[in-house]
């Protein structure tokens, strides 16, 4: 395995697929708890789909709020205000994803947090945070987000849980559980019963198992970081060469995405995510939100017919990591497949173009699951696969598996 494929693995939360069966039988002291299917339970029809608690309302739910240790104490943190939004950056970026190395460092941005935690009817309530009693320090953090997602059959609404976040000095202070149990009280006040979340490890009971590929844009500087290494009988010069793009997009018509265009991305992407099993049901307001471009966010382009008609988009979102202790470099560029629906020309070919359009902003590196029709473009456009795993879970809802093919959905 690769030093580029272990990085992968890690920093998106995964673990190899045997390191992840060697969990499979471990005790969950706090999962076994919770409305969700149990490791070994199988689902084999749709109509086994449903809630695994029984149907409550938000007046069986208790007002008070769960408790924390005595040195402790709940906050909301407003992702607006510019100070409370910094701590948030300081405790993920050193607190939340490393690689064991000490080597890469997640490094979420201000403005991608913002992105990421504020889409239309978010609720501040949802962005539940822990601090010290004594000097208020920003410890623990979890957020949940409003959507709409179907499951087979079913539109759900639901919540997307996400940046799980305890500081290095406290995990054995079992806060992780209560941020969990807080979360979904506040959420199940709101009338809204099941979430969406994904992991590295695995949990009682993935819906759906999914593997990440990665495709070279900078071979040279992911090498002189260690992220990777020159295969073997290879010579930088060799690799280098395998993994050029040209300059400029190669289809005609491909242009940055515009708000004329939100609702022509709507029609495509809702469209298109329909085939899934499981996806998300967007608004048009919804799909302006996480699709129009942001410096530094999110990248989204559209090809333009000559008649003037949007007929294929593809996008992508940049989550950079901190490189420590390199002397030449301190931030490694990845950006990550996000929503791409092609019509009217072949996927690889779009995906080609995107891979393009990353290398002109600057990115080392393009990741993608094995998602959607993702494994149309994966081989074709060199992607490497990786050993990284990616679990996907439904909380309080049982469904039969489903394959990563059938996974229209994509987490920041």
């Amino acid at each position: 395995m690769s030093s580029q494929e272990q990085l992968l693995s890690i920093l998106r939360r995964s673990r190899t697929c045997e390191e992840s069966r060697r969990h499979v039988e471990r005790p969950h002291p706090f999962w076994d708890t919770q409305p969700v299917p149990s490791i070994g339970s199988e689902y084999t029809q749709d109509k086994d789909s449903g809630p695994i608690d029984e149907v409550k309302s938000p007046a069986d739910v208790r007002d008070e709020p769960y408790a924390l240790p005595p040195q402790f104490e709940w906050c909301t943190v407003d992702i607006d205000n510019d100070a409370e939004a910094q701590e948030i950056y300081v405790l993920l970026s050193e607190n939340y994803v490393e690689d064991d190395d000490s080597m890469f460092r997640f490094d979420y941005s201000v403005p991608f947090l913002r992105w990421a935690l504020k889409p239309p009817n978010f609720l501040r309530m949802w962005h539940l945070g822990v601090r010290v009693k004594t000097n208020l320090k920003l410890v623990g953090f979890i957020t949940g987000i409003p959507a709409s997602i179907q499951v087979y059959d079913p539109v759900i609404n639901m919540v997307e849980i996400n940046f799980l976040c305890v500081h290095k000095k406290l995990r054995s202070k079992r806060l992780a559980p209560v941020l969990i149990k807080e979360i979904t009280r506040r959420v199940n006040k709101q009338n809204i019963w099941q979430a969406v979340y994904t992991a590295g490890v695995v949990l009682p009971r993935p819906v759906s198992e999914c593997r990440y590929y990665h495709r070279s844009l900078n071979p040279k500087k992911l090498i002189d970081v260690g992220f990777s290494h020159l295969g073997p009988r290879m010579t930088m010069a060799r690799t280098i060469k395998l993994y050029k793009v040209p300059d400029k997009p190669q289809l005609p018509g491909m242009r940055e995405m515009k708000e004329k265009d939100v609702q022509r991305v709507f029609e495509l992407v809702s469209s298109y995510l329909k085939k899934f099993p499981l996806h998300p049901e967007f608004t048009a307001d919804e799909i302006g939100h996480w699709m129009l471009p942001r410096e530094g966010v999110v990248y989204s382009y559209v090809r333009e017919s000559a008649g003037g008609e949007v007929t294929d988009v593809c996008s992508f979102y940049s989550l950079p990591s901190t490189i420590l202790g390199n002397d030449k470099y301190n931030l490694l560029k990845a950006a990550y497949s996000y929503w791409n629906v092609a019509t009217t020309v072949p996927m690889h070919e779009l995906m080609y173009d995107a891979l393009i359009l990353a290398k002109q902003h600057d990115f080392d590196v393009f990741n993608a699951l094995n998602v959607m029709e993702n494994d149309l473009f994966l081989k074709e456009l060199k992607f490497g696969i990786g050993d990284g795993f990616l679990q996907y879970y439904v909380y309080n809802w049982k469904c039969p598996k489903i394959e990563p093919s059938g996974i229209g959905l994509v987490l920041l």
